[in-house]
């Protein structure tokens, strides 16, 4: 996963990737002035190869909150929910790999894929337009796939649709946005 935060640094940690948009941290902040040049912007940016992206699996960008949503009483889904959807989603993940030697949606190889990461009309024009409109590469592909399938079953869902596939690529969007 990678997220840009404008208020840390630049961290590895794991499969966690966390680094400001631009050197001074203020590039798309609404409320601050960036004063880095786009040469200094890109070259930034640049450090964080197309290859290496291309092997992260979920791109977030996270925007700097808006004080209605730090003081917002309303509350989300509970932890607790959202960890039981999780944990049926796993189930439903060890039972349909047992015979394959597979444990997660992660572990899926290209011709995996084909066979467990069904979609249906809609998804598959919402993926082959991503593809031609979007330059995504064949890796990329594969982890839209594989999110795709995650996001699914999480929606108790055999097929992926469209919506899971939109979804999938929304998390891909920071190395077409930034760094493309």
């Amino acid at each position: 996963m990678l997220l840009i935060n404008r208020l840390e640094t630049t961290v590895f940690v794991g499969k966690t990737l966390e680094m400001n948009p631009c050197p001074c941290g203020h590039f798309t902040d609404p409320k601050r002035e960036c004063h880095c040049t786009p040469f200094q912007i890109q070259g930034y940016l640049s450090k964080i190869s197309g290859p290496l992206l291309d092997r992260i699996d979920i791109h977030l960008e996270v925007p700097r909150l808006k004080y209605e949503h730090l003081t917002d009483k309303r509350h989300g889904e509970p932890s607790e929910e959202i960890r039981k959807r999780v944990d049926i989603a796993r189930e439903v993940q060890k039972h349909r790999y047992k015979n394959d030697g597979i444990i997660f949606n992660a572990h899926l190889e290209s011709k995996e894929l084909e066979r467990y990461c069904v979609l249906d009309k809609e998804a598959e024009e919402l993926l082959k337009l991503a593809i031609l409109e979007l330059g995504i590469s064949a890796r990329a592909y594969d982890k839209i796939l594989k999110v795709s399938r995650t996001i699914a079953d999480l929606d108790s869902k055999d097929i992926v649709e469209a919506h899971h596939i939109s979804e999938a690529i929304s998390y891909r969007s920071l190395d077409r946005n930034l760094w493309g």
